[in-house]
């Protein structure tokens, strides 16, 4: 379909009727086109945007390794070139995201990123080159760019590493009992921060080509011998400050750089950086193994892929490296990008659960057998191979995780919805859905589950918190908040509560003290979590009505109701006090970004936002109370809805680290048809 299609709604809300024969239509009309962009092997393939720069960084990488021109083809640079020129915001910069104002990361990596796909410094369509160049310069030039980007342009020869605040690779050889110890930190950023110290302790630059030396004319306001790269490692353009260093950061960096620098590079111990270099390279290398050369994300795979080829440029890890660079390959309507990852184990479960809301499940009985061979082929079956604790690495058997089981991370959530769908399928004829999964291997997800739970009761991502909330003082990025430790959140915990309340029921005798035990601790913990104004704060979604929808879904799991639990009254009430006049919902990234509820531009409402509203209010009951909010919402979704049964994509919805939005592609559908699913059984039909 083209983009004009998409973007023509069926009609104006008020003139939607409301009864059982329009809803199941417009369900049954959601369902065929959802079912027919199904893939063979039963997962939903989709774009997966996130921040701009991850393109640029693969770019990076291909070039500095002299991959360039053998992994993408001329027509894969070219629609790369489209991307990134698509997403060129007015003023010539680019932002953190695509709905993000202008910031040096995103802007200098990814004008740098053109040059090396071979667009010229003056050109462009309508002078996209030239005006990227001045929002560099008038903000400062590449000398302000955050950490992350210090790193990469040193990489690149654009800079030198004497600009960058020390990273130090003897961080690894610490006991694993030290805090600081790098295998301690949150995974998604001890994946980043590991290959980045590696690449700071050799100091590697790649290449120093023509255009390497006429990036460092193009990308700095003073000429390049006279930078002062000691004052340079200190700056951070004010656009890309979300989390400024502390004076602390300062004063270790500062020591770090005169004095820990210069006596680490002394004999004898200068052995010491030779040994964390040879520890890290081994770890990497095991990393790879066991992800099957994904990793952990795109970001991270940029990072480990040019650590193997600085190892060795003609090794087989290298080229097993590039023939995965294609997984995180996306073509969409507005070129072709580099995806942070991609979702499929987590849509599908979702998806699993959308279809099977609704009264006319059974009619799309292919699309759920599909599905469901998906989620049972997509089961991590072992653990990681070897001694994996030493390599700082969690039990994986029996999870799910966020993309396939090739990649081997196992998640909390991923885990608890793709169990969830498992087990809501198993209620359904297998001529319908196809087998039930074998029964140890739903308690090898139960173990996984519990081996997850934290001492205060709530669930984080990939693994258990394994060092203290003041390391997040040391957060070196500036551009996120919460990255440097292993936090729980109320939609993994409630995740968690739903799956093992579900399989209690069909397995009572299973560990059955242990999971109950569980379950009453992760209650507790989002009691805990509930605001003053009776919302809960979502971190993986926007934002307050995601981190609500999850902690009533976990809530009602165990009982509690609008008549019987304050928690779910108070969040009703915080949810019905934000409908809009026009029946939904909009909430904007903005308030992930300031902790603060924050609707749309213009009081718009967001289809995902209205679905997730709807279900969380039909689950505490308010169509016994007052259906007409039910109502309202049910017909602005319908009204929305494309004459080919599509949704229209609106703004992005998901988020992490408070300052990064994500787009979840598939969730215009899978939420819109949940919803009105769950509307049709439990309000109309019921009633």
């Amino acid at each position: 379909f083209s983009l004009d299609q998409q973007q023509k709604p069926k009609g104006d809300e008020t003139s939607v009727d409301i009864n059982i024969a329009t809803v199941s239509e417009t369900l049954k009309r959601a369902l065929r086109y959802f079912s027919a962009i199904q893939g063979h092997d039963g997962h939903w393939p989709g774009d997966f945007p996130g921040p701009l720069f991850t393109t640029a960084t693969m770019i990076i990488v291909l070039y500095v390794t002299e991959s360039l021109g053998t992994t993408l083809s001329s027509e894969h640079r070219k629609e790369i070139c489209r991307y990134l020129y698509n997403r060129q915001n007015m003023d010539g910069g680019w932002g953190l995201h695509a709905e993000g104002e202008s910031s040096m990361l995103s802007s200098a990596l990814n004008y740098t990123a053109l040059r090396l796909l071979g667009e010229d410094a003056d050109g462009g369509p309508d002078m996209s080159m030239p005006k990227a160049r001045k929002w560099i310069h008038d903000h400062g030039g590449t000398t302000m760019i955050p950490i992350l980007g210090k790193v990469w342009l040193s990489v690149l020869g654009v800079s030198e590493w004497s600009g960058v605040n020390p990273m130090p690779p003897e961080l690894f050889l610490l006991p694993s009992f030290v805090p600081i110890q790098p295998g301690r930190l949150w995974s998604h950023f001890r994946m980043a921060f590991i290959p980045m110290s590696y690449l700071y302790g050799k100091k590697f630059v790649g290449p120093i080509t023509k255009l390497v030396l006429s990036l460092r004319e193009e990308l700095h306001i003073h000429p390049y011998k006279k930078i002062n790269w000691k004052q340079a490692r200190k700056l951070c353009a004010k656009e890309d400050a979300y989390h400024p260093h502390t004076w602390l950061q300062e004063c270790l960096s500062d020591c770090l750089y005169s004095f820990g620098e210069p006596f680490l590079a002394c004999w004898p111990v200068s052995h010491m950086r030779r040994k964390a270099l040879r520890q890290i390279a081994n770890f990497l290398k095991y990393e790879d193994d066991i992800s099957r050369y994904i990793c952990i994300g795109a970001a991270q795979k940029a990072l480990s892929m040019l650590c193997c080829w600085s190892e060795n440029p003609s090794s087989d890890a290298f080229k097993r490296h590039l023939a995965r660079v294609a997984d995180f390959l996306w073509l969409g309507e507005d070129g072709m990008k580099v995806r942070v990852c991609a979702g499929q184990s987590w849509d599908v479960a979702f998806a699993v659960q959308a279809i099977l809301a609704s009264n006319v499940a059974e009619e799309f009985g292919t699309t759920l057998r599909k599905a469901h061979h998906f989620i049972k082929a997509s089961q991590i079956v072992d653990n990681p191979s070897g001694d994996f604790s030493r390599k700082y690495r969690h039990i994986s058997k029996g999870g799910w995780a966020f993309q396939v089981a090739d990649q081997g991370w196992q998640v909390s959530d991923c885990t608890a919805e793709a169990l969830k769908a498992l087990l809501l399928l198993s209620k359904f004829p297998s001529e319908i859905v196809g087998d039930q999964m074998e029964t140890c291997r739903f308690h090898d997800a139960v173990n996984i589950l519990l081996s997850l739970q934290n001492p205060n009761g709530g669930y984080g991502t990939w693994e258990l918190a394994r060092t203290y909330p003041w390391m997040e003082n040391l957060n070196m990025t500036e551009i996120y908040a919460d990255i440097m430790v292993e936090h729980q959140y109320v939609e993994c915990t409630s995740s968690v509560i739903q799956a093992l309340a579900l399989f209690r029921q069909k397995y009572p005798g299973h560990r059955e003290d242990e999971v109950e035990q569980c379950i009453r601790r992760a209650t507790e913990f989002i009691e805990k979590l509930q605001n003053e104004d009776g919302s809960w704060f979502g971190s993986w979604g926007i934002c307050f009505t995601y981190g609500t929808w999850f902690a009533i879904e976990g809530l009602s799991a165990v009982g509690q109701c609008y008549s019987n639990s304050t928690y779910i009254r108070k969040g009703c009430q915080f949810l019905l006090s934000k409908q809009l006049r026009n029946g939904g919902w909009g909430e904007s990234h903005l308030s992930s970004t300031t902790k603060a509820y924050t609707n749309l531009d213009g009081e718009k409402s967001h289809i995902v936002n209205t679905a997730w509203a709807m279900l969380a209010l039909m689950k505490a009951g308010q169509a016994e109370r007052d259906p007409s909010p039910l109502h309202e919402a049910a017909r602005l979704i319908m009204s929305m809805q494309l004459g080919n049964g599509d949704f229209p994509q609106e703004e992005m919805i998901g988020s992490f680290l408070k300052n990064g939005p994500l787009c979840y592609m598939a969730y215009r559908n899978i939420f819109p048809i949940w919803a009105l699913g769950e509307y049709h059984r439990l309000v109309l039909c019921s009633g």
